[in-house]
């Protein structure tokens, strides 16, 4: 079985759609037009109640031997109100509701087309990215080496990529990137740029990590897809208002839990090759719209999280909610207990999220062949022969460098067990490497900071 899978965007995002973030809120408004004239119709009610985060996807995040389905559901921001003597008095923010009342806004999704309201977006674009997206999670959630050959690869980016433009939040930013100046130029804007984060993501180091082993499990959000960046706390200017770290940044992890046990933790793979340079400095080829190439066999499974993990990760999740969070136990709501803010950058001694770079292969190219005797290549970073830079030309000797003494650091501080493990010359990685080989790894940091590379 070929494990590559090529992710391509539909025509209407792929380099042409490039242009300033209010041109492209034009041409979305445009697309929308065309999408929806005509289809107008009285509206049911049961499409005016929007879920921002789907029903099915709250479900996940409840243990099946819980006879209440309920979550415990916490505003991170009561509304305030004045009793009938002059006081105020701040409203009760734990509430232990049903799914159908969490994650969710009347007419979020309602456009209008001269005076007439329409949930065809509601209807027809949530419905169908929905359905597709609850089998794609379902599959990685489930996902083991050896591979089965199975591929749900563009429907999970589609639906992660609209999930992070579709809440309060990622309108929010939405509205401000594109300039919409009412709800139709907004909700056109996230149509057209629905696969706005999914290039980006395909090519990052995927590693889906477990929490069974903790008593503590992931909480949800009112953001599901977090985004965390280590040099990035929640006071800084990139976590502002509606702003998150942009995923093209070196550092900028992106979280995605799956289910109360399963979280999908993508990495950019300049990260993992020089966790060295700055956090902030953008990654090779950042253009979000372009086809790009993904090996299933470099998945990373049987990450097993610690408690105290756990509890850094769902604290990273609270602190980028905008509003709400969600748990099956009121006590996971609160990480703030066993977590601080001050150790932002700390977290997993500053690699809570990083894969294992052990268990990662230094590849450069990949060349795919047809059946009429042509052929099409990229490089590691999604660029092709005629890109500049193609090949990483001038920089591939610094990160084989960077990489492996980053490899002799990871195997310092976290011992000779992977934290993640691909499948590798056709067989799952060791769970423990050798003495000698793990020898061999301590040796590639030492050998690495004679060259002046620092380690943590």
């Amino acid at each position: 079985m070929n494990s590559r899978r090529l992710f391509s965007p539909s025509p209407a995002l792929r380099a042409d759609a490039i242009s300033a973030p209010k041109q492209l809120c034009q041409r979305a408004e445009q697309f929308h037009r065309r999408r929806l004239w005509g289809i107008v119709r009285a509206m049911p009610q049961e499409f005016r109640h929007n879920h921002y985060v789907p029903e099915w996807y709250q479900k996940r995040f409840i243990p099946t031997s819980q006879i209440d389905r309920e979550l415990y559901y916490l505003d991170l921001r009561p509304e305030s109100f004045v009793d009938g003597k002059g006081r105020v008095h701040e409203r009760t923010g734990l509430h232990r509701w049903g799914f159908k009342f969490c994650f969710a806004e009347r007419d979020l999704y309602t456009t209008q087309l001269n005076g007439v309201d329409s949930t065809e977006i509601e209807k027809q674009f949530f419905g169908a990215i929905d359905r597709e997206g609850r089998k794609a999670v379902e599959y990685y959630t489930n996902f083991a080496h050896p591979w089965d050959g199975g591929n749900a690869l563009q429907e999970l980016m589609m639906y992660m990529s609209t999930q992070k433009l579709r809440t309060p939040k990622g309108l929010g930013w939405l509205r401000e990137a594109t300039g919409a100046t009412d709800r139709n130029r907004l909700l056109a804007a996230l149509l057209q740029l629905r696969q706005l984060y999914c290039a980006i993501w395909t090519e990052c180091v995927w590693l889906l990590a477990d929490a069974t082993q903790s008593d503590t499990k992931f909480i949800v959000s009112d953001h599901p897809v977090t985004v965390y960046n280590r040099r990035c706390g929640p006071r800084s200017q990139w976590c502002r208002g509606f702003n998150d770290p942009e995923i093209q940044l070196h550092a900028t992890h992106t979280i995605f839990p799956l289910s109360l046990e399963k979280a999908l933790i993508l990495t950019n793979l300049s990260w993992v090759r020089n966790p060295y340079q700055s956090e902030v400095g953008v990654r090779p080829n950042p253009n979000p719209f372009r086809s790009t190439m993904f090996k299933v066999t470099d998945i990373q499974t049987l990450r097993h999280l610690s408690e105290q993990e756990v509890r850094e990760i769902n604290f990273i999740i609270k602190s980028r909610a905008l509003r709400y969070i969600g748990a099956a136990r009121e006590e996971w709501l609160h990480p703030e207990l066993y977590v601080t803010k001050s150790d932002w950058n700390q977290y997993g001694q500053g690699y809570l999220l990083m894969p294992d770079p052990r268990s990662v292969t230094f590849g450069v190219e990949t060349i795919i062949g047809y059946e009429d005797g042509t052929a099409t290549a990229f490089d590691e970073y999604g660029r092709r022969p005629w890109d500049r830079d193609f090949k990483g030309e001038g920089g591939v000797d610094d990160d084989w460098n960077t990489f492996h003494c980053f490899q002799g650091e990871f195997a310092r501080l976290f011992g000779p067990f992977r934290r993640g493990r691909a499948s590798s010359v056709m067989r799952l990685d060791d769970e423990r490497d050798s003495d000698d080989y793990h020898k061999y790894h301590l040796g590639l940091e030492r050998k690495g900071l004679k060259h002046g590379r620092k380690g943590r």
